[in-house]
């Protein structure tokens, strides 16, 4: 197999992949705050949300897994959640170590004002819906490669 060899140019600043997504990441930080202060959540906690409105009663370490965050990141945002109302957080019954997190009526509710977000996301976007898809698609690709890569 040849080796891939990197561009000219290498160490310049508008060259690199992983400041184009960083830079981005920023920008779509700087648009959902607009959208989620008007519901009181940071992004992370509408994250967490998301995970919630998709299937209710989910263990923590799961929603750690699907969001890729440690539950020292995790834990403190969960409180922060439950003292807002949103959802409430309890032991496993077979085992005890487990924290189970389930959306109040309060959170359940707020699925619906949340509609909004996603339409928000595309009209900043000036993109079809379509082409935010695509794009989607081939981040998370190379997301699981560069994932794959660490675990080589």
């Amino acid at each position: 197999m040849a080796k891939k060899t990197a561009p000219a140019g290498l160490l310049q600043l508008d060259n690199q992949i992983c400041f184009a997504i960083y830079s981005a990441s920023h920008a779509f930080n700087r648009v959902y705050k607009q959208l989620l202060d008007k519901l009181g959540l940071t992004y992370p906690q509408y994250l967490v949300m998301l995970v919630l409105w998709e299937r209710d009663r989910v263990p923590v370490k799961e929603i750690g897994e699907k969001l890729f965050l440690d539950s020292g990141t995790l834990t403190p945002l969960l409180k922060r959640l439950e003292a807002a109302g949103l959802v409430k957080r309890t032991r496993g019954a077979e085992d005890e170590r487990t924290v189970i997190v389930t959306l109040t009526a309060q959170g359940q509710a707020m699925r619906e004002k949340a509609k909004s977000v996603p339409q928000g996301i595309l009209d900043a976007s000036a993109c079809t819906a379509d082409e935010l898809v695509a794009m989607k698609n081939e981040i998370v690709a190379l997301r699981d490669r560069l994932n794959r890569a660490l675990d080589e």
